[in-house]
């Protein structure tokens, strides 16, 4: 299943878009400041935002001009009450990919965050390379040379995080945020089974990449020097 990050700081209109939106099979994480949205970001592999402009801490503008600055290729639908044509400009000056004056019909909204997920050029931004690695995230599949192996939504998010962050470490939390999300409930060994499993499978395929545990710090992705 995709997930999105919906940065909205009224919660109720929050609530009503994650429903229509979880209807069309679409999960959804939610922010309601800049600083939360950028410390989600910093830590999940989202597949597209949906921003505010109009935030307790800012204009939704500053966290997705901050996010190209950094390199962050989210595609990223805009939601705001400022209809102008000025402001439509504005919007996809700083970045944005698409633009949706309130009110609006909760299909079309759907519609458009599909349509976002669905574009070729966004997808192969969010398929990263780590040493033999390739993500196919449209696939759900883990590429090593000419074998690959199918993953389960829990783990081709964990691995797009340990891919983007190649050989540093990822703190446990941030790859339980990855998985399941920031809001849902993980049981206490979830990872631990998701991180077994995601080893055999790295093996399975020939890879030599490894899952390596950082003591007291978290995970890392990194080659394995001695050849199997």
């Amino acid at each position: 299943m995709n997930r999105i990050l919906l940065v909205e700081d009224h919660e109720r209109f929050a609530q009503l878009i994650c429903q229509g939106l979880a209807a069309g099979g679409i999960a959804v994480d939610v922010a309601d400041r800049i600083g939360a949205a950028w410390a989600a970001l910093s830590q999940v592999p989202y597949q597209a935002l949906v921003l505010d402009r109009g935030l307790p801490d800012g204009d939704g503008l500053e966290l997705l001009q901050r996010m190209r600055r950094s390199g962050m290729g989210v595609p990223c639908l805009v939601l705001t009450a400022r209809d102008a044509l000025s402001d439509r400009v504005e919007g996809l000056d700083a970045g944005a990919d698409d633009y949706l004056p309130k009110p609006f019909a909760m299909d079309e909204l759907v519609a458009r965050v599909r349509a976002l997920l669905r574009r070729p050029a966004e997808a192969r931004a969010l398929d990263p390379q780590a040493g033999d690695l390739s993500l196919r995230t449209a696939l759900g599949t883990l590429c090593c040379g000419d074998e690959s192996v199918t993953l389960a939504p829990a783990e081709m998010q964990i691995m797009l995080l340990l891919a983007r962050k190649h050989g540093e470490t990822v703190r446990r939390s941030a790859m339980e945020a990855a998985g399941w999300g920031m809001s849902d409930a993980v049981t206490p060994n979830a990872l631990d089974v998701a991180l077994h499993r995601l080893r055999r499978k790295l093996l399975a395929i020939g890879s030599r990449q490894r899952i390596v545990n950082v003591r007291g710090l978290g995970y890392a992705l990194r080659e394995d020097a001695a050849p199997e």
